[in-house]
C-alpha cells in the first residue's frame, strides 16, 4: 500500500509538470485546500494556475517520501522535494516539504 501511494504521488507531480489538468481534476478532492507561501487556494484555483501556466512545475526532484497511515484509508506524505518552476517569466528553484493527504473512497 505504501508504494502505491508513493507511485500515485509521483504520478501527480508528473501530471502537474505536464499540465494534465483532466487527470488532476479526477485525483483532487472537490473541497481540497492547496497551501502555498502566502496563499491558500481551492481546487478550481489550483487547477487554473496549472492550466494557465502561471506556475509551471518544470522539474521535481523527490528526495524523501515518508508515509504515515491513519487507519486503513488515509495516508499522509511529507515529500521533501527540490522544485524547479517557472513563475511568471522567472525560473525559480526551491527546496521544501509538500504535505499530501490521500484518502481512499469507494475503493479508489
Amino acid at each position: 500500500m505504501e508504494q502505491e501511494i508513493i507511485d500515485l504521488s509521483k504520478k501527480k507531480w508528473r501530471w502537474m509538470s505536464e499540465r494534465k489538468v483532466d487527470s488532476l481534476t479526477n485525483l483532487f478532492y472537490d473541497k481540497a485546500a492547496f497551501v502555498h507561501v502566502g496563499a491558500t487556494m481551492s481546487k478550481d484555483e489550483e487547477l487554473e494556475i496549472i492550466r494557465s501556466g502561471r506556475i509551471h512545475c518544470k522539474d521535481v526532484d523527490i528526495q524523501e517520501v515518508p508515509v504515515r497511515f491513519i487507519g486503513a484509508t488515509t495516508a499522509i506524505l511529507l515529500n521533501k522535494i527540490r522544485l524547479v518552476a517557472i513563475v511568471g517569466d522567472n525560473k525559480v528553484t526551491n527546496p521544501f516539504v509538500a504535505t499530501e493527504v490521500y484518502v481512499q473512497r469507494s475503493g479508489t
